[in-house]
């Protein structure tokens, strides 16, 4: 493909943008172009985020007449690293001059910015995909710019650094965890020599600032399937860099015929669960912290096997320190610790000897979050030994908050009768052979 102003100029918002800018490169003499991820998203039928424009001359120029052609009062300016954002209503817009830049080895941030060619800002971008030019000059609007051949890797679902990846990485070093990011969102491979680098360089993460990290780690559990980017956190030794607590869950003890579940696989799979089920992102960062204190917890008695007894009030007062170190917002931290506490209570709610204190407690403490902490216990059911858990529990546990009221589950739990409950929801039309994972 060597044109794409059909699918630039598809949505109408974004036509109306580029068509401006169009305009504004030809009054000023200057050559522009979209770039980076806006491009990539296009060539993959993905809804663009953002747009990024790279100009090759008079960038501030250019970014005052474009906002002022949009009707935005408001140009954020990064003079020093000729960087312009625009705060447009519906996208947000970001101009920047072609440029190479130089980095201090203590910082992510160029310690200078030099203009430079098309063609060498387009080598210093993080991945070959990211590195793809559409032009927005009215004689050859829309015509594909890829010297790299990111095109290439694209169409082989593979993440390839246009430089060194030892240089690409050790320059910003948050560029390995969006290596991750990218592969996870998009079921992309790294590159070996991409593989090879993180694991040589996964030290340098500690000079990024935990806020960027979190951010990064959002964006893998907001994705289809979160556990690959935690697997390959942990492959390629970031993850004891970022989340010690989910670096030290691998591992199985046996000692006679006593096992237990490797609770780092456990974890990845109660997380994928929970993106089937939602797509609420705080429900999947439960999800990753539910057992969080099972290693401090682990014990072996003769008679009983392994246990883990209080990792739930345990595993809550840890998510406190975690949310300080990784710079959660407070109202998150409360939520993960509410779930953390409660995300064994609601299998009670299958039982038959409950008692209506207990019912009333657990409604009490989850409050407003009820309904995800159901969301979460449906997920954290893994098992496929039947033994353990009963179709009839899981099929309670699975319906219950979904479809009744919290004054009909108090009412039903209160009940005491499973048959009973299952019959009401029979009625629904569910089966209990599609709640059992």
């Amino acid at each position: 493909m060597s044109n794409i102003s059909d699918l630039l100029l598809k949505e109408t918002e974004h036509a109306k943008i580029l068509k401006c800018a169009s305009q504004i490169a030809r009054e000023l003499d200057t050559a522009a172009f979209i770039v980076g991820g806006s491009v990539r998203d296009v060539l993959l039928g993905k809804k663009i985020k953002d747009i990024d424009l790279m100009v090759e001359n008079k960038s501030s120029e250019f970014s005052d007449l474009l906002a002022k052609k949009l009707n935005v009062k408001t140009v954020i300016k990064y003079e020093k690293f000729h960087t312009y954002k625009i705060p447009y209503s519906s996208i947000e817009i970001e101009i920047a001059a072609s440029r190479k830049e130089s980095y201090n080895k203590d910082s992510r941030k160029p310690n200078e910015v030099i203009l430079a060619s098309v063609d060498e800002d387009l080598s210093r971008r993080d991945f070959t995909v990211n590195a793809i030019a559409a032009s927005l000059t009215d004689n050859n609007f829309g015509d594909i710019y890829d010297p790299l051949n990111g095109i290439s890797d694209l169409n082989k679902g593979k993440l390839i650094t246009p430089k060194d990846p030892d240089i690409t990485f050790s320059d910003d070093p948050l560029r390995m965890l969006r290596a991750i990011r990218f592969s996870t969102v998009l079921n992309f491979t790294l590159d070996e020599n991409i593989k090879k680098s993180i694991k040589s360089q996964a030290k340098r993460i500690k000079i990024i600032s935990f806020e960027r990290i979190t951010a990064e780690i959002i964006k893998i559990l907001s994705c289809e399937k979160p556990s690959k980017g935690f697997y390959l956190l942990k492959e390629l030794e970031l993850l004891k860099y970022i989340f010690p607590e989910l670096d030290i869950m691998p591992g199985v003890e046996a000692i006679g015929k006593h096992t237990h579940k490797d609770v780092f696989i456990h974890t990845l799979e109660v997380v994928d669960n929970a993106a089937k089920l939602t797509n609420k992102m705080e429900i999947r960062f439960a999800a990753l912290m539910h057992d969080i204190a099972k290693p401090q917890t682990k014990k072996y008695y003769k008679n009983k096997g392994w246990t883990f007894h209080g990792h739930e009030e345990l595993g809550k007062r840890m998510v406190k320190d975690v949310a300080k170190r990784m710079k959660i917002s407070n109202d998150l931290r409360d939520y993960l610790m509410i779930l953390t506490k409660l995300h064994l209570r609601p299998i009670a709610l299958a039982k038959k000897n409950i008692t209506d204190q207990a019912i009333r407690r657990l409604m009490y403490e989850a409050s407003e979050y009820i309904d995800d902490l159901m969301i979460l216990c449906r997920a954290d059911i893994t098992t496929k030994n039947k033994k353990k858990i009963s179709s009839e529990e899981i099929f309670i546990l699975t319906n219950l908050a979904q479809n009744y009221s919290h004054s009909e589950l108090v009412d039903l739990c209160l009940s005491k009768n499973l048959k009973k409950t299952i019959n009401i929801l029979n009625e629904n039309n569910y089966t209990s052979d599609d709640c059992i994972t």
